[in-house]
């Protein structure tokens, strides 16, 4: 079993994976993991640079919102955290972008269709917007939750990224390739338009990664 300073020291090192790729900015985004044996969630604390968090400052929660350890307040996003972890017992970790191409998708209010191989494989299809709501209240968290529909990742209208996975690594993976498809889909309009894969493919590539492919990065 993985120990809680191994995990907090994880998401620390996420933060600035994260600042380094361009996919968030100063202080905003936010980062968690649930816990191995436990209903517990680590988080990044609210208002914090990446640049300088440390691994003790990562805050543990319970899914009832309490903070059973840490010094600091967890991210104002925490609602969004826990409905999501409440709604999907398989999801271990969740991760909040705010990288440019996705987040223009966001503002536009445009769901990034299947068009990429590797992003369906890892989301499960099309990446829809979940309805817009202030940051940080519950409104946000259930929309969220909602949005998701059994897949890995979603747009927050005129926010940003969620991307989720059964560990942090593939989490930012799905910022990742939400990212790439964003940017990938942005240009092909401008082409005339992108091809969607079709809805049987898709679930067979997706089927292919969470039985397979995902077993063989462990």
């Amino acid at each position: 079993m993985e120990k809680l300073s191994n995990i907090r020291a994880r998401i620390v090192t996420v933060g600035r994976t994260l600042l380094g790729k361009g996919l968030v900015a100063g202080t905003w985004g936010n980062i968690s993991a649930r816990l191995p044996t436990s209903e517990l969630i680590a988080i990044t604390p609210s208002g914090r640079d990446y640049r300088t968090l440390k691994a003790e400052d990562i805050v543990i929660v319970s899914l009832d919102g309490v903070v059973v350890d840490g010094h600091l307040k967890p991210s104002s996003e925490l609602p969004l955290h826990l409905a999501i972890y409440r709604a999907r017992s398989d999801i271990r970790a969740v991760v909040h972008t705010h990288s440019i191409f996705a987040s223009a998708c966001a503002v536009a209010r445009r769901a990034i269709p299947p068009i990429i191989e590797d992003l369906v494989q890892v989301t499960g299809g099309s990446v829809d917007v979940a309805e817009y709501a202030l940051p940080g209240t519950e409104e946000l968290a259930l929309n969220a939750a909602k949005a998701l529909n059994g897949k890995n990742a979603l747009l927050l209208a005129n926010h940003g990224v969620i991307g989720c996975g059964d560990s942090l690594e593939e989490a930012v993976t799905a910022c990742e390739l939400v990212e790439k498809a964003a940017q990938i889909y942005i240009y092909a309009t401008q082409l005339g338009g992108a091809v969607v894969l079709d809805e049987k493919d898709v679930q067979i590539m997706h089927t292919f990664y969470k039985e397979h492919y995902r077993q063989r990065q462990k």
